[in-house]
């Protein structure tokens, strides 16, 4: 499964909180460029090597005139402890109902080891200040991440 948001499209509009309980609104973003990444779960080895990937370059990242946003389905308590865990310097956002992954089309049956769930497929969208899609990487590996980001926000 993977999503079929194109480049040059408007990014779906989404409204939560992170982990803080701070809203967070892609409109209440614009005139930034925003690195929107999905992951499955909190402190797994993928997702965590991934964050880490962010933190590692947060500076360069955010000398673009970007932001860095996480989203899982995991609670605001889960959240709180793998930034400190890890020290990320970014927020992570509540998708609890998983409407905004669904918004991205990011949200379906998955298969591991022969077994069938619902889950994310890990994607990364990193939209313009105008609020529309730059780049679409659904599915992508936890170290591709950062590389494609700083590539698509350099140029």
């Amino acid at each position: 499964m993977s999503s079929t948001l194109q480049t040059g499209q408007a990014a779906p509009a989404f409204e939560t909180v992170d982990e803080q309980g701070n809203a967070v609104s892609l409109a209440s973003l614009r005139g930034k460029r925003v690195v929107l990444y999905f992951y499955p779960k909190d402190d797994t080895p993928g997702c965590t090597k991934q964050a880490c990937a962010f933190r590692d370059q947060y500076a360069d990242v955010t000398a673009q005139n970007a932001v860095v946003l996480g989203v899982s389905p995991d609670t605001a308590k889960k959240h709180q402890k793998f930034i400190q865990k890890y020290e990320l310097p970014f927020p992570l956002l509540l998708d609890e109902d998983h409407a905004i992954a669904e918004a991205f089309g990011v949200w379906g049956e998955r298969s591991m080891y022969g077994r069938k769930y619902m889950g994310i497929t890990r994607s990364q969208f990193i939209i313009d200040e105008e609020g529309n899609l730059l780049d679409v990487m659904s599915p992508i590996k936890p170290d591709q991440s950062v590389p494609r980001a700083l590539e698509v926000l350099g140029q």
